[in-house]
């Protein structure tokens, strides 16, 4: 499983239930990467989409504890067993995690990438990610380029869980 995500200097994720900032380039390539495959996220993360509406040419999975909540054109799972259960129809290769923090806080265990487009700023947030420069577990295999969008720098990382960990 992967997980992609864009955080800033704090691995601060969101704030409302919006993403801290909207980047041309980040939001390119997390399509280029997640089309086609299957994405993992909450309910809020969905609803936080235009139109509430899944993620287009994806299989789009919604954890929810909500027994009433539906989504059109989304498979909604009520838990971790249920979403477990569902996930082993797929090549665990084929899905992304795309939050929002508590589903990435529960599923980083699984994961064996990270696509983090870390942002040089610091915002006023309310979710967060771990810290991936800070565990053991985990090293940065790719750093790219500093890239700017407006006056804002940021660089695409990824980040592979250490052999044995």
């Amino acid at each position: 499983m992967k997980l992609i995500a864009a955080v800033d200097k704090n691995w601060a994720i969101g704030l409302k239930n919006r993403l801290l900032v909207s980047i041309p380039n980040d939001m390119k390539f997390f399509k280029e990467m997640t089309t086609g495959h299957v994405v993992v996220m909450g309910r809020r993360t969905l609803e936080s989409f235009p139109g509430s509406s899944p993620l287009k040419q994806r299989t789009n999975i919604v954890l929810t504890k909500s027994t009433s909540f539906k989504a059109k054109d989304a498979i909604v799972v009520k838990d971790e067993d249920e979403l477990f259960k569902e996930l082993e129809k797929y090549d665990t290769d084929e899905v992304f995690v795309i939050g929002g923090e508590s589903v990435y806080r529960m599923l980083l265990p699984y994961c064996d990438t990270a696509y983090i487009t870390k942002i040089d700023y610091e915002y006023e947030a309310d979710a967060y990610i771990p810290d991936l420069d800070e565990s053991d577990e985990w090293e940065m295999t790719y750093e790219g380029e500093e890239e700017t969008c407006f006056d804002l720098e940021y660089k695409f990382t990824t980040y592979s869980r250490k052999q044995g960990k």
